[in-house]
């Protein structure tokens, strides 16, 4: 399939350093929650520089979102994005991904590893499906929590935080480890567990969640 060439119609702040862009949505477009693309930014010297957003805009949407987490401390597509400005002009594929809802489970997500379940818990909300769906979300400080406010909303009291690097913050404190885990989830073996963040982070909590007995099968994550 062609690649398209879509305009950003809407540019928004998240959080410190994070932004919602919307752009142009194509005719017939599809994707599923949870799903990503390749994204280039349509700038001299980084239009063939592609990395993978996931949507965190709702599928029947007339426009497409990603929640981009921007970092300014290296010359990447992220920092370039956070310089972008509305009528700018991005590139993208089609829709991929491993990462769909598979019935009601434990949502594990570590920083910028939220966005595609952003898009799942959009549209279980829409359809009054929360169900006994679960969100720990780990981040380094208070201020690096996204879409906080949306996510409370959506689930209430199944939505619990722990900060690493922020001493007085009033979220439990640490990382998501194994003892952790066992701490905070009553069942492994009869629900789903969806893990999504850094590489290092979906591999400990994945090995920690099998060792307590979850099943391979059980685990979604992105490959």
């Amino acid at each position: 399939m062609e690649p398209y060439q879509l305009r950003i119609l809407d540019k928004s702040i998240v959080t410190h350093d994070t932004f919602a862009f919307k752009i142009e949505k194509p005719k017939g477009y599809s994707f599923v929650p949870g799903q990503a693309t390749e994204l280039s930014l349509l700038k001299e010297g980084w239009e063939d520089v592609k990395r993978p957003f996931s949507f965190t805009s709702l599928p029947k949407d007339d426009f497409l979102e990603f929640t981009i987490k921007t970092y300014d401390d290296h010359e990447g597509v992220t920092k370039r994005l956070g310089n972008a400005q509305v009528g700018d002009k991005v590139e993208i594929g089609d829709a991929w991904g491993a990462i769909s809802f598979k019935g009601d489970g434990v949502f594990l997500a570590g920083g910028a590893g939220i966005t595609p379940f952003i898009s799942i818990f959009r549209d279980l909300r829409q359809k009054n499906e929360i169900g006994k769906s679960q969100l720990i979300f780990a981040n380094k400080t208070n201020d690096d929590i996204i879409l906080f406010e949306e996510l409370k909303s959506i689930l209430g009291h199944k939505f619990q935080n722990i900060i690493e690097n922020q001493k007085d913050t009033a979220y439990d404190r640490g990382r998501i480890d194994k003892e952790y885990l066992k701490e905070n989830i009553n069942d492994f073996k009869h629900q789903n567990f969806y893990v999504c963040g850094p590489e290092g982070f979906i591999k400990a909590v994945n090995g920690a969640l099998k060792e307590l007995g979850a099943s391979p099968e059980a685990l979604v994550f992105e490959k």
